[in-house]
C-alpha cells in the first residue's frame, strides 16, 4: 500500500469538507451581527455574541461531516484493498425462520422480562442460534455503509461504520444489518464488522458509552472492531497511527485559520496541541 497515496486521500477528503465549510461561515452565510441582535434581541441582551457565533459556525460543520468517517475510511480501504464501495446495496435471501430468529434476538436485547435482568448480548450465541433457523427463502436487501471486495484476501467484508458514541436506535438497525447479511443463503459476505471510527476511552476494554453495549458486549464481541483494530483491518498495519496523524496535523492548520479569521481573535496557548491519540 502507498502511504503517500493514504494520506493524500485523508487530505483531500478532509480539506475538501473542511474548505467547504469555511465558504460558508466566512463568504455565503457568515455570522451577523446585527441579524442576530435583531432576530433575538433578549439572547444578544444576555449572552456575548461570541457564543451564538460559535454556534453559527457548529450548524454548518456538523452536516457535511456526517459522513466523514465513511469517506475516510474508503479512501484507505480502496488503496489496500482494491475495492470498496460506499453505501452498496447488496441484496440475498434469508430463511423465514432466521428472519423471525433475528427479531426475537433484538427483541429480548431490548426488552427486559418483568422480574428478570435483560438478556446480556453474545454475538457468537445469537448469530449461531439465527443460523440454526431454516425456512422458505425471502429476498432480502441491506444497505452497508462501507464494503469491501478484497483482491488481497480473497474475502468480502461490510461495516457499520459509526461515530464513537453512537445512540442505541442506530445500533440496533446495525445489528439488524449485520445478521442480516451473514443469514443470506447462499453467503454474500464473509464477514460483517460494526466498527466505530475512534475510541474515546483509550483501550478496547475500557469502553464504556452505555448505548450500544445494550445491543454488543463492545469490549468482546468479535463482530465489534474500535479505533485501530477497524484501521488496521481495513488498511493493514500503522494506517491507525497515520491516519491519527494525519487528523492532528490539518487539525492544527484549521483551528488557527477558525481562531483568526472566523473569530477574529488571536489563537489561545496551547491552540496546536495534539488532540486525536
Amino acid at each position: 500500500m502507498s502511504k503517500k497515496k493514504v494520506n493524500d486521500g485523508i487530505k483531500k477528503v478532509v480539506t475538501e469538507l473542511m474548505d467547504r465549510v469555511m465558504n460558508k461561515v466566512l463568504i455565503t452565510d457568515p455570522f451577523i451581527k446585527e441579524k442576530h441582535h435583531s432576530k433575538k434581541p433578549l439572547y444578544a441582551a444576555l449572552v456575548p455574541d461570541e457564543i451564538f457565533k460559535g454556534s453559527h459556525f457548529e450548524r454548518r460543520f456538523v452536516t457535511p461531516f456526517g459522513g466523514v468517517w465513511e469517506k475516510l475510511a474508503h479512501v484507505v480501504a480502496q488503496e489496500y484493498h482494491g475495492h470498496c464501495e460506499m453505501g452498496k446495496t447488496i441484496t440475498g435471501e434469508v430463511g423465514a425462520e432466521r428472519l423471525r430468529r433475528i427479531q426475537e434476538v433484538l427483541n429480548k436485547l431490548e426488552h427486559r422480562k418483568k422480574g428478570k435482568d435483560r438478556v446480556t448480548p453474545d454475538w457468537d450465541v445469537e448469530l449461531k442460534y439465527i443460523l440454526e433457523g431454516k425456512g422458505k427463502l425471502i429476498p432480502t436487501s441491506v444497505v452497508c455503509d462501507i464494503y469491501i471486495e478484497s483482491k488481497k484476501t480473497k474475502k468480502n467484508y461490510a461495516f457499520e461504520v459509526k461515530a464513537p458514541l453512537p445512540n442505541s436506535d442506530q445500533t440496533k438497525v446495525s445489528k439488524e444489518k449485520m445478521f442480516k447479511l451473514l443469514a443470506m443463503n447462499p453467503k454474500k459476505i464473509d464477514s460483517a464488522f460494526y466498527a466505530l471510527a475512534y475510541n474515546p476511552y483509550g483501550k478496547k476494554e475500557d469502553y464504556n458509552w452505555s448505548f450500544p453495549m445494550r445491543w454488543f458486549d463492545m469490549r468482546n464481541d468479535e463482530s465489534v472492531l474500535i479505533g485501530d483494530e477497524f484501521w488496521e483491518l481495513i488498511g493493514g498495519k500503522g494506517t491507525y497511527k497515520n491516519f491519527i496523524t494525519e487528523i492532528n496535523s490539518l487539525g492544527k492548520d484549521y483551528r488557527e485559520r477558525i481562531y483568526r479569521e472566523y473569530l477574529g481573535i488571536e489563537p489561545p496557548k496551547g491552540f496546536d496541541e495534539t488532540i486525536l491519540h
